[in-house]
């Protein structure tokens, strides 16, 4: 254990030092890249999670959490190796975008509801970009074509489900958590879901006001640390640009995408994705006209499911004291991306007449001035999410059932 801190704390040494060194070189470009990075985290990052984060703290004293765990917990048990309260964890990921999943994750092993192997898996999967990222910012924002959402969210969402059921093997010796016992076992389900749901809010015990008061202080202590993170790693890639550290590296990138043959013109998108998922979305549909579209979707896909080592750095200050690791996290971010990117390719030409359609379902966005029509374009699409993903749950329910009573057997 000392020997894996000591490296730690020189490489942060070796990194500091010359980043130190860069900012006293370069003052204007870190005060641009600062205020740049604080206009981020407030006009976006602030108010699109602190309603998630709150709301998501309010449901866990409610005892809401446990409702939908016991509900869930026949088809995520089976599919995914985790307890049915992951089927929340999964849905809040989803919905709400990086990093909710590993709040709820940490405050779930917090009260000893999922273990080691169950969190790390939560975390794999469930770390995602949010719809509207995906669609206002990155399709309507970035690349000016909203037909471009259909087959990004499908890359996105649809490998990171994919990846679950990979990381189901993830510490498969370990021992899983156990639903209490239930006095009647033929009760039905939903009977359960509520005990359940009650007994979580007595064993609680906190009045509502201060339920809802310390959700805001948690969540805004959150935010914080979030915004520093933002800001910090704008700071971090402006010098790098300015010290000509960048150049470096897309020299590097572009020798792998010759090696992939993707066009090298990609490779700033890769560099900047690697730090921060949106300048790397950003970078992507602003790359060269002449680039195929499918190249620089399969690389924003990349940038997406990847997430930005900004990302990853508001990942490992909410599990610092819980005793999740890294590193799952780390190849499990590495292998999404690179499931998205191949899934774009994979569907790029099966999926051409639903890009052509796809204006029908989604409602044009003015990319500038989106908060004009948000409204109009929030409400009908948020019905249709919901409804797809309530007959995807009915399905999936319904083929673990039969699996159940064909193959009971083997789930003994």
């Amino acid at each position: 254990m000392t020997t894996k801190r000591f490296t730690a704390v020189h490489l942060v040494a070796i990194v500091a030092l010359p980043s130190i060194c860069l900012m006293i070189v370069f003052p204007h470009e870190s005060l641009n890249a600062a205020l740049k990075g604080v206009s981020i985290w407030w006009d976006v990052l602030f108010p699109a999670l602190l309603p998630f984060l709150v709301i998501a703290e309010l449901m866990l004293g409610l005892g809401i959490v446990h409702f939908f765990g016991t509900l869930l917990d026949p088809l995520m048990r089976p599919l995914y190796r985790v307890p049915g309260i992951g089927g929340f964890v999964m849905a809040m990921g989803f919905a709400s975008g990086y990093p909710v999943a590993a709040k709820l994750t940490s405050q779930l092993w917090e009260q000893k509801l999922v273990t080691r192997a169950e969190g790390e898996r939560l975390v794999g999967f469930a770390t995602t970009s949010d719809p509207i990222f995906l669609i206002g910012a990155v399709s309507v924002g970035f690349f000016h074509d909203v037909s471009l959402a259909p087959i990004l969210a499908i890359a996105h969402y649809g490998t990171a489900a994919l990846l679950g059921l990979f990381l189901r093997f993830h510490g498969a010796k370990e021992l899983p958590t156990e639903m209490p016992p239930l006095p009647n076992k033929n009760e039905w389900i939903g009977l359960r879901a509520l005990k359940a749901m009650h007994a979580a809010r007595l064993a609680d015990g906190r009045p509502l006001g201060a339920m809802l008061q310390q959700a805001v202080r948690s969540s805004l202590q959150l935010i914080m640390v979030i915004g520093g993170l933002v800001v910090f790693f704008s700071v971090i890639m402006e010098i790098m640009t300015a010290g000509r550290i960048m150049s470096l590296l897309y020299m590097l990138s572009d020798s792998v995408l010759r090696l992939l043959q993707i066009p090298q013109p990609l490779s700033e998108a890769v560099i900047n994705g690697l730090f921060e998922v949106t300048l790397g979305a950003k970078a992507a549909g602003e790359a060269g006209e002449g680039l195929a579209l499918v190249h620089k979707a399969a690389i924003a896909a990349f940038v997406l499911s990847w997430s930005g080592l900004s990302v990853h750095a508001q990942i490992v200050s909410l599990l610092h004291h819980t005793n999740l690791r890294y590193m799952p996290f780390l190849l499990s971010r590495l292998a999404h991306g690179l499931l998205a990117t191949a899934a774009v390719y994979a569907l790029w030409e099966p999926l051409a007449g639903l890009r052509k359609d796809s204006a029908v379902f989604l409602p044009l966005i003015d990319p500038v001035t989106p908060w004009s029509n948000m409204v109009r374009w929030i409400v009908p699409s948020t019905g249709i999410a919901f409804a797809a993903s309530i007959a995807v749950l009915i399905v999936l329910f319904l083929i673990f059932k039969i699996w159940k009573k064909t193959f009971g057997a083997m789930l003994k």
